[in-house]
């Protein structure tokens, strides 16, 4: 599979059999480095990263930013995130930040002719958040509202320990009829800005389209 920005706004990926997946992303979003050799070499891009992209703020909102961002890596790469955005805005005077990434993984050959039916209910059985299934403009899907703690290394940390962040999250798992899924998930660390972005999130997935070959609009069948 491959990414490819069709447009500023306009992102897409193009799975087996020649279905496209396309989505739309607010304005102000910005796409995560990912091409570091090793952890060092990843944190600085990032701390460099954030004192580019946030200019005015200080050098703990830089940390906060780096860390939020830098504990999701190992879930990207065993995730096989192919998108991964980042967006921070200020909510009653305090900066929120938050990161989205989507990528698409195989179903399990058991999912069946009712693969939302069978996400959901092996999501429930993993007991990691709030379950369930939604129907989108493109098709069904199923939602998880959880959240995660992780431990960030302490090469990414200003205190230069290991230290424990907790990410907010929604997940939400479309499957394609050529058994595979779209995997969109929607974190921050920020408490204050759970629902401004909660609202953002669910334009993204609203958003979600799918095209055959012939550039022809789909809906995935129920």
């Amino acid at each position: 599979m491959a990414t490819d920005i069709a447009e500023e706004d306009l992102r897409s990926l193009t799975g087996s059999e020649d279905v496209e997946v396309r989505w739309v992303m607010p304005e102000g979003f910005l796409e995560l480095p990912f091409e570091a050799e090793d952890m060092d070499e990843l944190a600085a891009q990032l701390m460099e990263f954030a004192a580019t992209t946030l200019p005015g703020a200080d050098e703990e909102v830089h940390v906060q930013w780096a860390l939020m961002c830098a504990m999701n890596y190992d879930a990207f790469i065993e995730g096989g995130v192919q998108y991964a955005g980042f967006v921070t805005t200020e909510v009653e005077g305090v900066r929120c930040t938050a990161t989205v990434n989507v990528s698409m993984t195989d179903l399990d050959e058991r999912a069946g002719r009712h693969p939302a039916g069978f996400i959901a209910t092996t999501m429930r059985h993993l007991d990691i958040g709030e379950v369930d299934e939604v129907m989108l403009p493109c098709g069904p899907a199923v939602t998880c509202v959880g959240s995660r703690k992780a431990m960030v290394d302490a090469e990414l940390t200003q205190t230069g320990q290991p230290e424990p962040l907790t990410t907010s999250f929604i997940q939400v798992q479309i499957p394609v009829k050529n058994g595979t899924a779209v995997v969109l998930e929607m974190g921050t660390p920020t408490a204050e800005g759970w629902d401004t972005f909660s609202a953002m999130f669910a334009g993204i997935v609203k958003s979600v389209r799918f095209f055959d070959d012939e550039g022809v609009s789909v809906v995935m069948p129920g």
